[in-house]
């Protein structure tokens, strides 16, 4: 049995959530004799729809084994993420099959990773091969939709793949996203260089989400009709937002929440395969990056194109709260609620019978990310440690 003691995150009252198995026994108000300032806060873990890597590995590398996988998935726990989406982009199908084979293998080996990954995230290769919309996918592999490749890659998998993003202008797009939500695959929409007619046409089709949404777009757009406000304003998709500081500015972070609503966004932070490697220069096959001092991912020898993003989830629910003014119930909602229902997991929440997925933090004043002291995954002790109050 696993006792914490922690405010909720939803309204700040005192907790003693009692842990059995995977499962919440029990939620009862602590009643403390003194104040509870100094307590964390607890909320459901963390649910990261697109990771490419970290600490130096990329899911996409043709080599990935077991061993880069489990390296690159444990880290997470130390930032509350107890679920995430590897994500894989662009590239040839060898390399996507080495990638999805390796990713399979290290889940049927080991049980944790079979918990963190709740599906994969195949970004590409059916996208925009225009520069601007492409953003650091390859050009060599970028291709027309096609099906039956997709469920070589499905079988490959064990059946992992919960979400693609796909560009609607694509030659055999839209039959792909019918064959997909018939198959139970949620569609995003992203790198696209589409019309408003053709994001129209994947809504209609069924695409119920924007990848990165303001991101891997050209640098000029028409300023009326265009992909992002078409995006933006169609109550059927819900909005992906990179906030790790970097990819949107605050302004636009404040505007797209505002018009898609915090129960309509979702929160990732995109992290890269350098993620969580120290400010210098790296190369890998998608060319030379730098991490600056302040933690921006860049193409190297500049300090404006961007190369992804080398933050993590926790990062982006700190930033939202202070550029958007959202709540910590909201912030945390949209990086652990939203994706979870998206892709039709299991929401975890602070009830009694739910699965037990924990985060246990501090929120400290001018700090762009949270201080985890905690993470519970499953009912695992996966992170830090759980104090006795």
């Amino acid at each position: 049995m696993m006792t914490i003691r922690a405010r909720s995150y939803e309204n700040g009252e005192p907790l003693r959530i009692a842990v059995s198995g995977d499962r919440i026994r029990s939620v009862e108000p602590a009643w403390p004799t003194g104040s509870v300032d100094e307590w964390p806060f607890v909320a459901p873990g963390l649910f990261d729809l697109q990771i490419n890597g970290h600490s130096g590995v990329w899911f996409s590398d043709e080599a990935l084994t077991v061993s880069d996988v489990l390296k690159a998935l444990s880290p997470y726990s130390r930032f509350g993420v107890t679920r995430l989406c590897p994500t894989l982009i662009t590239n040839s199908f060898e390399g996507l099959a080495a990638g999805f084979t390796a990713i399979r293998a290290a889940c049927e080996r080991e049980p944790w990773a079979d918990r963190m990954v709740s599906g994969c995230h195949l970004e590409g290769p059916y996208i925009s091969g225009e520069d601007g919309p492409r953003g650091a996918h390859p050009q060599q592999h970028v291709r027309p939709a096609d099906w039956t490749e997709f469920q070589r890659l499905q079988e490959i998998s064990g059946n992992r793949i919960r979400l693609v993003t796909i560009a609607p202008e694509v030659d055999g797009a839209i039959e792909f996203i019918h064959q997909a939500v018939a198959h139970h695959v949620v569609i995003s929409i992203g790198h696209t260089a589409a019309t408003p007619e053709q994001v129209r046409a994947a809504v209609d089709a069924g695409a119920r989400l924007s990848t990165h949404l303001g991101n891997g777009a050209h640098a000029l757009i028409h300023r009326h009709r265009n992909y992002i406000f078409e995006q933006l304003s169609d109550t059927r998709l819900t909005a992906s937002l990179i906030v790790d500081g970097h990819h949107l500015p605050p302004s636009l972070v404040r505007t797209f929440i505002k018009v898609k609503s915090p129960k309509q966004t979702i929160l990732t932070c995109d992290a890269a395969g350098w993620a969580g490697c120290p400010p210098g220069v790296y190369e890998s096959k998608l060319g030379r990056s730098e991490i600056l001092e302040n933690g921006k991912l860049v193409v190297a020898g500049q300090h404006e194109l961007l190369a992804g993003s080398a933050q993590e989830t926790d990062v982006c629910v700190a930033n939202v709260m202070e550029f958007a003014g959202v709540s910590l119930r909201e912030a945390i909602d949209m990086t652990s609620k939203n994706p979870a229902k998206l892709l039709g997991r299991e929401v975890a929440r602070l009830r009694r019978g739910s699965l037990a997925d924990l985060v246990v933090f501090r929120v400290a004043p001018n700090k762009q990310r949270l201080d985890v002291e905690a993470t519970v995954a499953s009912g695992h002790l996966m992170y830090g440690e759980i104090v006795t109050r």
